[in-house]
Formats: C-alpha cells, structure tokens, sequence
C-alpha cells in the first residue's frame, strides 16, 4: 500500500511563487557598478581584436595586450583620458570608433542607454527601473525620469554635433574631408562627454593658441559637466522666469562652477607666467586662453594644451586640488563634486562660526545632506590615499617620482586624465590600480559602498548619546 503524497505547500502569504531575475533583484547602486564592469570587460576584449589596431611603418599590425586593451576600456567608459598606448597610433579607424562609443557610452551612463532601447522598442519600464535610471543621471524623483531621458539624448547628440560642425572648420583643412570630419566629431563627443581623449600624441598642445579648437573644446568641457538637470532647469528658467524659478541646487552649481573658472585660470596665469616651458613664450592672448582652457579641462575634463610634466610644482598642487573637486552632479565628469565641497566646506565654517544650521540662499541644508557630503570626501580622500600608496609599493622606477604618482591618482579617481607624461611608464601592476580608481571615481565611493553592504538588524535600535568626546 503506497502512502499518499503531501498536498503541495501553498506559497507563504506577500511572497511571489516565482523568483525574480537576478538584475530584477539588484538595487539602483548594484546594478551601475556591475554594468559598468561588464562594459569594461566586453571593451577590453574588443579592442583587443587585430583588425581594430594599427599599422606600423613596415606593414605589420601593432600589439594591444589584454591589460592595455582593458586600461583604455575603462578609461574611456569611466570618461577619464589616462592611456598606457596612444589611441592615435595603436589604433585604426575603427579602433578610434570603438572608443568613441565607449566614451558615449559611459559619459550618458549605461542604464540610460538600456532605458532608451526600452523606449525605442515600446517596452514597459516600471518604477524599479526608473529608479535605477534616477539614480545614475542625478534625477530628484522618478515620476518624470522618462522624460528626462528623451530630453538628455536630444540634447546631447545636438550639442555633440553642433560641437563637431564647428571643429571641422579647423580639422578639414588640416586633416582632409573624411578624416577631418572624423576628428571633429571623436573630439566633440570627448569634450561633451569630459573624456580627454585626443587623436594627437601631445593631446591638443598644437592648439595653444587656436581660439577656435580651444574654445569650442572648452564650451563642450562645460556643458557636459555642469549636470543635465542644471541646464534643463537653466533654459526653463530663462522661458518662463515667473513659472519656473532657479532651483537652489542650479544656484549652487552655477556659483562654485564660475568661482572655480576664475580661481583655476588666475592660478595657471600666475604661477606659469614666466616659466619657459609653458606660458612664458606666448603673448598675453595666447597665456590667457591657454591658463582657461587648462582651468576648464581640470574639471575632468583631461585635454591639455600645456605640457603637465613641465610645470611648477605649485601648479600641480592647485591642480589636484581642482581634480579632486571635479564636476557639477548630473554631468558626465567625476570627483567629489561642486556641492560636494561646498556642502563640505560650509558647514565646517558654519560650526567655526558658532552657528547652528548650515544656510545656502535663505534655505537650511538638512542634516542628512551634510552627512552624506561628509561621507563622500572622506571615503573619496581614503580611497585616493590607499591606491597612492600601492602605487608608491607597486613602483620600480627612479624616474617616477612621489609627486608624478600622486598626481596620477587623484587624476584616476576623479576621472580627469591629466598627466604628467607618466601613464606609460606604469609597471603592469600600477595599471591595475589605476584601473580601479577609474571604475570607483566612475561609479563614486559612497555609490560602491552601499551597492556591497548588508541592512544592519541593529539600525532600529538607538542608544543614548554620548556626550563626553572630545573634538579638536
């Protein structure tokens, strides 16, 4: 006599019969740094295929190991601009192409592109989805996300082009109809983007004094990196004052972006101006353009019209200082961020000042604002620290000094692509770290942080404060 199977368990009650897929199941913060490393891997292994390097005098193709092919992946996906190989040699055409969609790729950020093909294809995009893409473009909410995603394509492929019509004035000339077009329209898509990549072997150092080139680069460095949702809410204004009123955060934004401007180009104008390797041999026109478009490219941005390795050393110290910060939140550049530091700042001069609350334009920043701004720079000024000293262990050469690695560092972090000639001197190693500081400034420490912690069960609990420690 067999005995009668069990009835099947009904399933428990708020629990789904069906487990959901795996991406379904990742938060906003997983989700972007695990599609920005499947990217960096896919890109890698692209650019490793012969048929997209280049040639060499004698016929033969040149060689991009794996470790190179994956440097310059995460380079141009993280919107950086450090290169171990020179993409406009180790690389054809097509190669060069494959970059460029990287770099657009990376700089609009990848779930963007995945929302758009969902919006293309008519699929339905739920809330969860929506904010994940939220989250990645630097939206407040995610009711009108939709929107802002059709907005921020449009406008940047017509800023893109509008940016490579006005290169090829310069490039067609000089490069030719087809590859001039060619180059104004990877240069274009750099600059909005804040890549630094360049398809000249001194970057854009023939173009010191070029109005043209220096500028159009310089408006595209600042268009992509002051925040999508800062220039939507700009132009809205500017339509309609009465209906659409500044937002505190544009206000923020657009102050520390104009401060900084101004702060970065006197700097560059006054510690370079009689050094024989840098300002010293142009006139008063050329040395002001080429002190703004360096205080512009600072802004992780990482084209250069000045030679970095030649400068002096309080130059470069301004100049970390200027990586660290970075970009505008929103945009396509990396570091710490302008509200960042302001936030960072002004509630420290609030607290020396005796000051309870910490004010921007009549209005109180909450104090989860300051903790998350605070949160931010240490875990950033950590991180920085800790790769500059594997960089310092990993280092085999007398010629790269102290202050080289450093420099790079920060510029790997704050996804800015400055150098001082010293990417390509990097050991196997170093250009793992470097690597990975690319992919963390991408993607942000905090971001990092909270995609790998685990809800702690003792967060409902609150003890009592403890008011016996000191400070300062």
């Amino acid at each position: 006599m067999t005995s009668a199977s069990p009835p099947p368990r009904a399933p428990e009650p708020g629990r789904s019969s069906r487990r959901k897929p795996l991406l379904a199941r990742l938060s906003p913060p997983q989700l972007i740094a695990l599609s920005f490393a499947v990217a960096i891997l896919v890109g890698g292994l692209l650019l490793t295929l012969p048929g997209l390097h280049g040639v060499n005098e004698d016929g033969t193709r040149r060689s991009v190991s794996f470790l190179q092919a994956l440097f310059t992946s995460t380079s141009a996906l993280c919107v950086t601009g450090l290169n171990v190989i020179d993409p406009s040699r180790d690389f054809n055409r097509a190669g060069q192409l494959v970059i460029m969609l990287l770099i657009q790729l990376g700089g609009l950020g990848i779930i963007t592109f995945g929302t758009s093909f969902a919006l293309l294809s008519r699929r339905r995009v739920n809330f969860t989805e929506r904010l994940r893409v939220a989250q990645q473009v630097g939206a407040l909410n995610a009711g009108g996300v939709l929107g802002l995603i059709r907005s921020i394509f449009l406008y940047t492929f017509l800023i893109e082009l509008a940016g490579a019509a006005l290169l090829a004035f310069r490039f067609v000339p000089q490069e030719g109809w087809g590859p001039g077009l060619f180059y104004a329209l990877f240069h274009s898509v750099s600059a909005f983007n804040n890549a630094g990549f360049a398809l000249y072997s001194d970057n854009l150092m023939g173009f010191v004094g070029d109005p043209l080139v220096s500028g159009v680069i310089a408006l595209l460095i600042i268009l992509g990196g002051t925040g999508f949702l800062v220039q939507l809410n700009v132009v809205a204004h500017l339509m309609n004052p009465r209906r659409n009123r500044l937002m505190g955060h544009s206000k923020l934004v657009l102050t520390m972006m104009a401060a900084l401007l101004v702060v970065g180009t006197l700097g560059y104008l006054v510690f370079e101006w009689s050094n024989p390797k840098t300002l010293a041999p142009l006139g008063f026109g050329d040395k002001l353009l080429a002190s703004f478009f360096q205080s512009v490219t600072t802004r992780t941005a990482g084209f250069n019209t000045l030679d970095y390795g030649a400068m002096q050393l309080s130059t470069l110290f301004m100049t970390i200082i200027l990586m660290f910060i970075g970009a505008n939140p929103g945009g396509t550049g990396g570091g710490i961020k302008t509200s960042t530091f302001y936030v960072m700042m002004a509630s420290a001069w609030s607290m020396v000042r005796g000051r309870r609350d910490t004010t921007l334009f009549r209005r109180r920043i909450d104090t989860d604002t300051i903790l998350r701004a605070m949160t931010v720079g240490l875990l950033s000024i950590g991180l920085v620290n800790v790769m500059f000293l594997l960089l310092l262990v990993f280092n085999s050469r007398a010629d790269v000094l102290f202050v080289n690695l450093f420099f790079e560092a920060v510029s790997a972090f704050g996804t800015v692509g400055l150098s001082m000639n010293t990417t390509p001197l990097l050991n196997a190693n170093q250009q793992v770290v470097l690597i990975l500081l690319m992919f963390l400034g991408r993607i942000g420490p905090l971001t990092f942080a909270v995609a790998f912690n685990r809800p702690d069960s003792r967060a409902l609990i609150r003890y009592p404060a403890d008011k016996d420690i000191l400070i300062g």
